[in-house]
Parts: C-alpha cells; structure tokens; sequence
C-alpha cells in the first residue's frame, strides 16, 4: 500500500464555536476515504505535526478565519525555519513546514485554507450558518481539487494568494 500523498489537517477548537472549522473539514473530508489523502485533525498544530507532514508531498492546513473573503481563501505556504520563534504551544503552518524540512529533509509543499467564520466568542460546538455554508464550499472546492491532483501538479509554483467565492 503506498502512503497519501496529500494530508489534510484541519485545526481548531471545535468548543469555541466557528473556530471548529478545521476540524469539521477533516471530518467530512475523512468520510471521502478520498485516495491518497490522509485526513488528520487536532485542537493546535504541534511539533510532531512536522513528522507527519513530512511524510507527504502536499499538506493543506484548515484551519477558521476570523477576518477574510468568505466563504474561503487559500495561499501557499512558505517553510519559516527561524526554529527561535517555535515553542511548544505556539506554532503555525509554516512553522511545521519549516520542522519537516530542518529535521526530517522533506520538500513538503504547504497550504494554508482559512475558512470564514462568524461566531467565535461563545463556548458552543455548534457551527453558525454562516460557517457552515462556508465549509460546505470548502468542502466542495477541496474533493474537486484533490480528485484532480491539483495540490500534487501545482503545489511547487508557489504563485500569488488564491481566493474563491
């Protein structure tokens, strides 16, 4: 069997509202059994996340946006290896990026999805309508791009920031 070439890892606090989203996409994209993808979730990204991405070509990081074009954007991502910014409970997409590539050589390519919400504020693991239509195109957009091989064919241009609506 050979190993996903994809991972996808939605992030987030599903307790806190809208802030779920990351975690909702993997559930839904998790249920695809999309091949080649692996699916992960998890409430903050962490330094064991760079092993796991590092055994891919392609990760699409999920995760809520507070601010942004709804219902979603996505750019590429750049590795940050400045390994002085990381501490165990801080670390971003491109932080993990730059771990996989400074401690296990991997030429992971990185994305980073922001899906649009609207309530973050309450203690509540109930999605707004709002996040919800938004993840819905997310969801769409995604099973499109994966089942295309768009993140494996694309991923290295590292062109400019991409949005849809």
């Amino acid at each position: 069997m050979t190993k996903p070439t994809v991972l996808v890892l939605g992030y987030g606090n599903p307790g806190r509202c809208d802030d779920g989203l990351g975690p909702a996409l993997a559930d839904r994209l998790r249920r695809e059994r999309i091949p080649g993808v692996r699916v992960e979730s998890c409430y903050q990204l962490s330094v064991e996340d760079a092993a796991t991405a590092a055994d891919h070509q392609v990760v699409i990081f999920a995760d809520a946006s507070v601010r942004g074009d709804a219902p979603f954007e996505i750019r590429p991502l750049e590795p940050c290896t400045d390994t002085a910014q990381f501490t165990s409970h801080a670390l971003g997409p491109a932080g993990v990026l730059g771990l996989a590539r400074e401690l296990f050589g991997a030429d992971t390519a990185g994305w980073a999805l922001a899906i649009r919400g609207a309530r973050f504020d309450d203690f509540d693991e109930e999605l707004s309508s709002e996040a919800r239509t938004n993840l819905e195109a997310a969801v769409v957009f995604l099973e499109r791009a994966l089942a295309s091989s768009w993140p494996i064919e694309k991923a290295h241009p590292r062109t400019s920031r991409t949005t849809w609506k």
